[in-house]
């Protein structure tokens, strides 16, 4: 049985999660804050931490951080916060996923599963697209297809923000680095090569007019 648990200061919001989470058959430690939860890694291991961004104290960006120090147990931050910059941040601190409250629950019982089988397996699977995130093998309706390290590395970085609107810049900055001289026009040149190697699965990769690109699975 996968133990997750649950860092949220909010009472009801532990015991709703909780809940449903016994449901689908997981074990389920709750932890009041960030102390708490680092307290509880002291003693035992957790499949998955579900981590509110937003808790007195020690709040979930610095908890992470914590955590990472000695741990890489996947986490999802939980948070009201909906913006780029605490996207960002959280990447930095070691965040696997983001929800935002309010969620519905199958929304988080889908990252959850997807994250789980990730890390268990290898493998990830997005509708006709199946990653093994640890051999980088990338097939599209079992068919194995070849990326280009940087075509790959754009695929994830969209993957990991799931429905977000990104940029060229923030792609650019993101998947090539901050020290990359060339202009936006390389995004452009990756994502039309990605569409085309990615057969069926490319109509999940969107255009966002005057903005960028974002992929929804």
């Amino acid at each position: 049985m996968k133990k997750i648990m649950i860092v949220d200061d909010e009472q009801k919001i532990r015991e709703f999660m909780s809940f449903f989470l016994k449901q689908e058959g997981f074990e389920v430690i709750e932890a009041n804050n960030g102390i708490e939860a680092l307290q509880v890694l002291s003693n035992q291991e957790v499949s998955l931490i579900l981590l509110d961004l937003m808790m007195p104290g020690m709040n979930g960006f610095e908890t992470c951080t914590e955590i990472r120090k000695s741990s890489t147990v996947p986490i999802i931050m939980l948070t009201a916060v909906e913006g780029e910059n605490e996207h960002i941040e959280g990447y930095g601190a070691g965040v696997d996923d983001y929800i935002t409250k309010p969620f519905k629950i199958n929304i988080l019982m889908a990252k959850i599963n997807r994250i789980l089988g990730k890390t268990s397996t290898g493998f990830v699977q997005y509708h006709q697209l199946k990653i093994n995130t640890q051999s980088r093998d990338v097939f599209v309706l079992d068919q194995q297809v070849t990326l280009a390290p940087k075509e790959y590395e754009l695929l994830e970085y969209l993957l990991e923000n799931n429905k977000i609107a990104l940029s060229r810049d923030q792609i650019l900055e993101s998947v090539w680095g901050i020290d990359f001289d060339g202009g936006t026009r390389v995004v452009d040149n990756h994502i039309k090569k990605l569409r085309n190697k990615l057969g069926d699965f490319s109509q999940h990769i969107k255009t966002v007019i005057g903005h960028g690109y974002k992929i929804e699975v």
